[in-house]
């Protein structure tokens, strides 16, 4: 097979553009002339061993990418707080007044910071990547004769790739296939609307430059469809391609910061204000009682460092990644930070039915035909079973034949196809519908043949059926349809009966309804199939344009109802139970029957009224606010009702996940506070405008996302009231000492030693602990709460209260009983120990302060080990006592260090304990009256 000629890019072409293109101005020409210029048959596609050569001249299908910027300069930018050039400004201030020990000590302290906030940036940016990964785009192409699913990545020019609504275009193509085609092309064009496209040239026989927006037999990288099937051969890819040419413009920047991270900023800077003002009280009172001036500058810069958690940040950042990345193990990849917050307060979670409350593996169960129930046998999709007899449509006969004629719309109006092992390659109702035919003695590969398909109406939600147009022997055009049977009824005026079709009255209209009600009773799917002959309708229109086919409004003779089976996945039931019992309300949302999703939900304990879209579309935004709370079960919805669903609960307070699939879902998952899409049956555009993918499609999925979620959260509350309640400490114990008229306890350095490295190992090993065990059986947390509400910052000046009145004790009592040195090594080891024990006293807000949970995170016991260890080294080694300042402590003294120390733990516990008895006695007295 030839392989295109690169050719240089000619007039027309984007400016700027210096990559090469196969087919100069491929949007001039015919689609049978591009593929013929691209040495490729539309109906055969390229072989795999062509598409290998191909790669190797053209590259692959992708942007280029941003420069990174490099690791020595991301190195420098963990020196560009304002607190780390004060830091650097005392360790110069040191040095000129001749103390190189601290300035040596400050220096090497900065950058043992700098290295661990580097490398927690670059552990966080690779956990992203990892998530990037998992989102592969891919493409159905045609190779070797066969659709085949491959990574967009590998795409060649003359690559024939199948596109229907919601796929995201993965590379620019001229199209050879056109059925109802319309395209949102703003993110490269501007263009608000979706733009129809069709398979005719743009600009033929004109020179002038056609503008991209004008190109309508052309698709353009990353944009999306929005409606019909279409089929495109590939003219160009990656940086050739026209979002290529102004690749830079497309790029985005970071994500906006997360709500939690703009509540950590504000936090900094109040205590920047409160650290300020500790500063100056202090310096005030050390100069009136007439300390050294040097001294007393390196002093206030480490106590206005350690009343702020400078790492704090980098520490909120690398939870969050890591939360993000435990979540995409367990088959929720979170694109957005800020999702994870708003997955740990959600209240409700609307899920769609098929395929994320059931299993989405479609086997038919039931046929009505030709006035007559049948019993459909036979598992998945392989074609062993029959369709014979049953119920109350037999009536005693000889058995009929099984009804071909009458399941044949379903054969013809259908775009799976059944492999030989057993499977099935499209839509899994389809496939469903697929066996049936053949269970029935079809086989869809003949009529296929015999009757080649002319023309599409392609699925859609909003109407609820599909419609294809084919060729008969005669020469005329009959139309076969598939979908909802209340929307088929309305259009048809005959039933298919064993004597032919006949005029369809209302007895047999409510016979027919009753079938379908009975069918979805029993939670199946149920669809119909009908069939007409119609005028042929003309290729092309005098404009050049398809013309697109119509289906009657009238005139459609009904063939068959399907009752298709799609049992609830085995562990959605405990999925919703937990999700209740969580304070998290499901609501089930289906296009199906409100029979068939009654029963599913049933089955799955949601309760709640069924109210159907049509009774959505009559209620006034006042009527739904005043339902919504009691409503569990949206059936025979709109995607546009989600909308309103979405709208309705955020009204009353709710924080809301929506889940979704279909390219119409987008405006409700972005409409929701979590949008969640389908990552297997979900198409481009709802994964694009989603907040949360499911690698699964598993309802189970979200449940364990929010669990995740909540789990984050208060890890993120427990690692700050951790850090904050330490910088509390630091400054009261400082202030304390000098108004009580006692030297300062801790030196500069030692202040350091106790912010950053005392308190960072502890600090990111609380941000990864395991969820509690009540995280499933509180109610969601108000999405308004602050970290530090009132509790919390009680909680942290109590904390910072016991140390400093512990460590100054400790000061005061081996001032009289020692000398000044091992005074103060005595109260900078207890302060130490003090955040050994508070780590502890942190991991809960409730209950007791130690139990078996304190064993469940082993990280924080190897980091609090760890901190042990260096305290013993700074204050027992003679080579680290230069560096501290210590002298070395006995046993005896160490004992008491860490029995003040543990106090904190003590005075919690009591605290704890006389709020329970407290709260039992209010609850006892409410009892009583």
């Amino acid at each position: 097979m030839p392989r295109p000629t690169p050719t240089a890019s000619g007039p027309g072409a984007a400016p700027g553009r210096t990559s090469r293109e196969p087919v100069a101005h491929a949007y001039r020409r015919g689609a049978a002339e591009v593929a013929d210029l691209l040495g490729v048959d539309p109906a055969a596609g390229l072989s795999a061993a062509e598409a290998r050569r191909r790669a190797a001249d053209w590259g692959a299908n992708e942007l280029a990418e941003p420069a990174r910027r490099p690791q020595w300069l991301r190195l420098l930018d963990q020196f560009r707080s304002w607190l780390i050039g004060i830091l650097l400004g005392a360790a110069v201030l040191a040095g000129i007044i001749g103390d190189l020990r601290d300035a040596v000590v400050i220096t090497v302290v900065l950058l043992v910071n700098a290295l661990i906030g580097f490398l927690q940036e670059r552990r966080a940016e690779r956990s992203l990547e990892a998530l990037r990964r998992m989102l592969v785009p891919t493409a159905r192409v045609r190779r070797d004769g066969e659709v085949r699913t491959v990574p967009a990545r590998e795409l060649v020019p003359g690559d024939v790739v199948l596109l229907e609504a919601g796929d995201r275009v993965p590379a620019d193509g001229r199209l050879v296939v056109a059925e109802s085609v319309e395209v949102a092309e703003a993110a490269l064009t501007g263009e608000s609307q979706p733009v129809a496209k069709t398979t005719a040239p743009a600009g033929a026989g004109d020179e002038a430059p056609v503008p991209v927006a004008e190109r309508t037999g052309t698709l353009f990288m990353n944009t999306a469809l929005t409606r019909g099937r279409a089929e495109m051969v590939v003219t160009a890819t990656g940086m050739g391609t026209e979002v290529g040419a102004i690749a830079e413009a497309l790029r985005t920047g970071g994500e906006p910061p997360s709500p939690l991270r703009v509540q950590m900023d504000s936090l900094g800077r109040r205590l920047a204000l409160v650290s300020g003002v500790a500063v100056a009280a202090y310096a005030l009172v050390a100069l009136a009682r007439g300390e050294d001036l040097a001294d007393l500058a390196l002093r206030a810069v480490a106590l206005a460092v350690a009343a702020i958690p400078e790492g704090l940040p980098a520490v909120l950042a690398l939870t969050l990644a890591l939360g993000v990345h435990r979540m995409a193990r367990r088959g929720a990849i979170v694109k957005r930070l800020a999702s994870v917050e708003a997955l740990g307060s959600a209240t409700v979670v609307c899920s769609d039915k098929t395929g994320t409350l059931t299993l989405n593996e479609m086997t038919a169960r039931a046929l009505w035909a030709a006035g007559r129930l049948y019993e459909v046998t036979g598992e998945g999709y392989g074609t062993d079973g029959a369709v014979r007899p049953a119920g109350p449509g037999d009536r005693g006969d000889a058995p009929p034949e099984p009804p071909r004629e009458a399941v044949l719309p379903f054969a013809l109006c259908n775009d799976a196809a059944l492999s030989p092992g057993g499977g099935a390659v499209g839509d899994p109702t389809e496939a469903a519908l697929l066996v049936l035919a053949a269970k029935a003695g079809l086989d869809p590969a003949a009529p296929r043949a015999r009757t080649p398909r002319t023309g599409e109406i392609p699925f859609d939600p909003a109407e609820k059926y599909m419609a294809t147009f084919h060729t008969d022997a005669d020469g005329g055009v009959r139309v076969h349809v598939k979908g909802a049977v209340d929307v088929l009824l309305d259009r048809c005026t005959h039933v298919l009966t064993e004597d032919g079709p006949v005029p369809l009255t209302d007895e047999r209209r409510a016979e027919i309804t009753a079938v379908a009600r009975r069918m979805g009773g029993e939670g199946l799917r149920v669809l119909g199939a009908a069939t007409a002959t119609t005028a042929a309708p003309a290729a092309t229109a005098s404009d050049g344009r398809d013309r697109p086919h119509a289906l009657p409004a009238t005139g459609l003779t009904l063939t068959a109802v399907a009752g298709i089976a799609d049992p609830p996945r085995p562990q959605a039931h405990d999925a919703v139970a937990l999700a209740r019992a969580a304070g998290v309300t499901v609501k089930m949302i289906t296009g199906d029957h409100a029979d068939t999703a009654t029963a599913i939900a049933r089955e799955l304990g949601i309760d709640g009224d069924v109210v159907t879209g049509a009774e959505l579309d009559r209620m006034s935004e006042r009527d739904l606010a005043d339902r919504i709370e009691d409503i569990g079960v949206f059936a025979r919805v709109a995607p546009e009702h989600k909308v309103t669903i979405v709208r309705a609960l955020s009204a009353g307070g709710h924080i809301v996940a929506m889940t979704g699939d279909g390219v119409n879902d987008a405006a409700a998952l972005r409409a929701a506070h979590i949008g969640v899409a389908m990552g297997i049956t979900g198409t481009d555009v709802a994964k694009e405008a989603a907040d949360v993918v499911l690698t699964d499609d598993d309802f189970s999925t979200i449940v364990r996302a929010v669990r995740e979620g909540r789990s984050l959260y208060d890890n993120i509350v427990t690692f700050v009231r951790f850090q904050l309640s330490t910088n509390i400490g630091a400054i009261l114990t400082l202030l304390a000492a000098v108004l009580t008229g006692l030297p300062t306890p801790m030196t500069a350095i030692q202040l350091l030693w106790v912010n950053i490295i005392m308190d960072g190992p502890p600090a990111m090993a609380l941000g990864i602990d395991p969820p509690r065990g009540d995280v499933m059986s509180r109610p969601p947390r108000p999405p308004s709460e602050r970290i530090l509400n009132y509790r919390r910052l009680t909680v942290i000046v109590r904390a910072g209260l016991v140390m400093t009145v512990g460590t100054l004790a400790v000061f005061a009592l081996a001032r009289r009983y020692t000398d000044e040195a091992t005074a103060a090594t005595m109260a900078f080891t207890t302060f130490v120990l003090f955040q050994l024990c508070n780590a502890l006293a942190a991991r809960s807000e409730d209950g007791p302060v130690l139990g078996r949970f304190q064993l469940r995170n082993r990280t924080l016991w190897i980091c609090l080990g760890a901190v042990l260890v260096l305290q013993v080294v700074a204050v027992q080694v003679p080579f680290a006592q230069g560096v501290f300042d210590t002298v070395a402590l006995s046993a005896a003294q160490w004992a008491v260090c860490l029995a003040a120390a543990s106090t904190v733990l003590l005075a919690e516990q009591a605290w704890r304990t006389g709020r329970a008895r407290s709260a039992h006695r209010r609850a006892g007295g409410r009892a009583g009256s």
